[in-house]
């Protein structure tokens, strides 16, 4: 267990990121002796590492902290048993604690073992070691997860980022003509909050743990020698605690003053820390994310975000009065989100000019309900819940909308976003055919947008933004899904 290969460590997509989840185990299982490989099939192959080597590995552990991720990591524990039909396969992350039975009980085409031999939620390393050296003493290995041995405060470790792929293969930040090199850290694990559709609550149930000060500006620092010159800070939220995160960024400014950041937070902290967005814009923030999700005061309290449609404008005052952009993410489509709803949220990116500062695929988002949402058992769901099991396929349970236009209109703009985002068709562009399509279905007059000059004017460079658009919540789409585990690609661009 000793020998490099022995342990295998695979990330399958950290949204255009470098995977901070491989790089913090990495250092977790080489301070207790072993020599992990890391893989990152968002840039690489299983072929780079392999086939002799695959099978002579003893534990192979995948990375699922988000639904994209669970979905081919399921292909890549299928593969993994077809070439290495002895090897320890587990997988670790918060869609692995969510989908823990399923891995449990879901058989391989190559053998009648389960897909995974072990599973663990998020805050696993210090039992994932556990796990490596019962394998290498050659004891019953356990099959639990994380919360099964209670959620707990790891003694944090800098991450071990040696053997990743390096920075310049992954999303950039384009500012104008320019590309700059991206890293990613988080100074936050988990979320007070208990938003009613994000997977974080069923894990957490409203706890965070903030990482040391001192480690966090430590890892911006090697990543901004390996060329960084962005940052993203990938918390749940990073205004759960507004000293620590301010306090980082402030010492990240004054070594680097020339290094930009993003962060995401939701509307509730926007407006109560509105006076500290002028200092973040001085600091370095280019932008924010906030998952505003919907105008819909019904579908907001259904979701239990905490702010109203109205807060929304103010929000997007403060951000933009401070200088910063503010990328909101939606999720267009629920049970509860009616037409003229939908129709309002495209009048909305318009009349608040949002078509750059907005992704074209967050209007094709369609709420995704994983095992262990928060949502599943609520009353106000139940009616919408498409009869039958739970669908392993796309590991979500299925729901109807009462509107069949709506269902209709998802998948039209579903395909006009996976399309778009192929050919590099401008937002602008994109934003007027959905909206028109809308429209059109409600019965109301076009929308007004950006008309083709505005789009298209020179000197009218768009806000900061990352090459890989973000999304949640949602079922992905094939172009969200990306290659098979096998292809190799580059994420800038």
């Amino acid at each position: 267990m000793n020998a490099p290969g022995d342990i295998l460590l695979v990330s399958c997509y950290e949204p255009g990121y470098q995977p901070l989840a491989l790089a913090s185990l990495a250092a977790f299982l080489k301070k207790a002796g072993y020599a992990p490989v890391c893989l990152d099939l968002a840039v690489e192959s299983l072929e780079r590492v392999g086939v002799d080597r695959l099978r002579r590995a003893r534990l192979v552990a995948i990375s699922v902290p988000m639904h994209t991720a669970m979905v081919l990591g399921l292909r890549v524990a299928e593969r993994m048993r077809d070439i290495n039909p002895t090897a320890h396969v587990c997988f670790f992350g918060l869609y692995a604690h969510l989908n823990a039975a399923l891995l449990r009980r879901r058989g391989a085409a190559s053998a009648e073992r389960p897909l995974a031999d072990s599973v663990f939620g998020p805050e696993c390393e210090e039992f994932l070691v556990e796990l490596a050296d019962t394998l290498r003493e050659e004891r019953d290995p356990p099959r639990l997860s994380t919360t099964a041995k209670g959620l707990h405060r790891l003694p944090f470790l800098p991450p071990e980022r040696q053997g990743l792929p390096p920075l310049d293969r992954y999303a950039r930040l384009l500012v104008g003509e320019e590309r700059r090199v991206t890293g990613y850290v988080e100074g936050t694990r988990g979320c007070l909050y208990l938003c009613r559709h994000c997977p974080i609550p069923p894990f957490y149930h409203g706890r965070f743990f903030a990482v040391p000060a001192d480690l966090v500006v430590d890892d911006i620092r090697q990543q901004i020698a390996a060329g960084a010159r962005h940052i993203v800070f990938g918390d749940p939220d990073f205004l759960n605690s507004p000293k620590h995160g301010i306090g980082i960024a402030r010492r990240m400014h004054a070594d680097h003053p020339a290094v930009t950041f993003s962060f995401t937070a939701k509307v509730e902290h926007i407006l109560t820390h509105r006076s500290i967005f002028p200092e973040l814009a001085t600091l370095g923030c280019v932008f924010m994310v906030s998952a505003i999700e919907s105008l819909s005061d019904r579908v907001l309290q259904v979701l239990d975000k905490r702010h109203t449609g109205a807060d929304v404008y103010t929000a997007i005052d403060i951000v933009r009065g401070a200088g910063i952009s503010l990328r909101p993410t939606f999720v267009a489509f629920t049970p509860w989100t009616t037409l003229e709803d939908y129709v309002a949220l495209c009048e909305f990116i318009s009349s608040s000019r949002l078509e750059h500062e907005v992704d074209p695929v967050q209007l094709a988002i369609r709420l995704l309900i994983p095992p262990g949402s928060l949502l599943a058992d609520r009353p106000e769901l139940a009616p919408f819940l498409t009869p039958g099991p739970f669908d392993e396929r796309s590991l979500t349970f299925a729901w109807t909308h009462p509107d069949p236009r709506m269902d209709r209109l998802y998948e039209t703009v579903a395909g006009l976003a996976e399309e778009a985002a192929r050919v590099g068709e401008n937002p602008a562009i994109t934003f007027a055919r959905m909206h028109d399509i809308a429209a059109a279905m409600a019965g109301r007059p076009p929308i007004a947008t950006l008309d083709r000059a505005q789009v298209q004017a020179p000197g009218r460079a768009p806000p900061p933004r990352l090459s890989e658009p973000w999304f949640c919540c949602a079922q992905p789409t094939r172009t969200q899904l990306g290659p098979s585990p096998d292809a190799e690609r580059s994420s800038d661009g």
